[in-house]
C-alpha cells in the first residue's frame, strides 16, 4: 500500500468528524440493482465506518475490514452491535467465505490492481454484487476553487486522487467501471450519480482538508503553511459539490 493509503490513522478522529456520511439514496440504489435481498456484505477499507453504518442500520450483516488499527478502533466506537470487524488489507482477506455484496467506499483505489478482480469475484456468492462509490468534494464556486488551487500550488498540484487507469475526466465511463467492463469476472456494469450539495464554514472546510491524504503526507511545516494560505482566501462559508459516483457490477455466472 502507498504512503497516502496508510496516512489516515493519525487523523482517525478528525476523519470521523469531518468526512460526510452516505445518504440513504445510495443504499436504495445498491439494493435495487441487486434485485434480491442482500443479507451479507463485506466492506473493503471501511475507514471509520460511515458506509458500514448505512448498510448495517438497514438490516445487512456487514463485515468491515480495514488495515489501519486506529481507523478500525474509531469504527468500533460508532457501528451498530453485530457488525464484524477485521484488521486486514483487501489483499490479505481469506477467501473461504463468500458474501452477497462486496463494496468499497472511496477505498478501492488503494487496493493492488494485480489480481484485484479475480480476488473480488472469489469473495462473492454466485450472482453477488460488487459496488464502489465515492467522489471528490469540490468547491462549487469556480473562482474560489481557482484561488484555492493557486494557494496550494507551491506545495502540491492537486489534492485529488488521479484515475488509477488513466481514464480522462470527460470519458463517459469512469474507473473502476472501465476495468469492470474488461473483466472476465463481472457483467452488467453500471455507473450512476447521486447529487450531493454541502455547506461548510471555512473552519469546517479546513478541518475536512486536514483528512485528505495529499495534505497528510506533506511535512508538518508545509502543511501548516499551505493551510494558512488556503484559509486566507476562504469566505466565512463555502458551498461544495460532493456528488457520489457509483459503480455496480454482478458476478458473471461461471461455466
Amino acid at each position: 500500500m502507498t504512503m497516502r493509503a496508510l496516512s489516515f490513522g493519525a487523523m482517525a478522529d478528525a476523519y470521523e468528524q469531518f468526512r460526510p456520511g452516505y445518504p440513504v439514496e445510495l443504499l436504495d440504489l445498491v439494493l435495487a440493482y441487486a434485485s434480491r435481498p442482500v443479507r451479507t456484505a463485506l466492506e473493503i477499507g471501511a475507514g471509520t465506518g460511515k458506509a458500514t453504518r448505512l448498510f448495517a442500520e438497514h438490516g445487512v450483516s456487514v463485515t468491515a475490514t480495514e488495515p489501519d488499527e486506529a481507523m478500525l478502533a474509531e469504527l468500533r466506537k460508532h457501528v451498530p452491535a453485530g457488525v464484524k470487524t477485521e484488521r486486514a488489507a483487501f489483499e490479505e482477506l481469506p477467501l473461504g467465505k463468500r458474501y452477497e455484496l462486496v463494496y468499497a467506499a472511496a477505498a478501492l483505489h488503494w487496493t493492488n490492481p494485480a489480481g484485484r478482480w479475480p480476488r473480488m469475484a472469489a469473495l462473492l456468492e454466485p450472482g453477488g454484487v460488487f459496488a464502489s462509490f465515492g467522489g471528490p468534494i469540490r468547491l462549487a464556486d469556480l473562482e474560489l476553487a481557482q484561488a484555492v488551487q493557486k494557494a496550494q500550488a507551491p506545495f502540491l498540484d492537486t489534492d485529488e486522487i488521479p484515475s488509477p487507469d488513466g481514464t480522462l475526466p470527460e470519458q463517459a465511463m469512469q474507473w473502476p467501471g472501465t476495468e469492470l467492463q474488461q473483466s472476465e469476472w463481472f457483467t452488467d456494469v453500471r455507473q450512476a450519480e447521486i447529487e450531493r450539495r454541502l455547506t461548510m464554514t471555512a473552519r469546517e472546510y479546513m478541518d475536512h482538508l486536514s483528512t485528505i491524504s495529499a495534505y497528510l503526507i506533506l511535512s508538518a511545516a508545509d502543511r501548516e503553511q499551505v493551510f494558512r494560505q488556503i484559509r486566507g482566501v476562504l469566505p466565512a462559508t463555502v458551498e461544495l459539490n460532493a456528488d457520489l459516483t457509483v459503480h455496480l457490477a454482478r458476478l458473471r455466472p461461471q461455466e
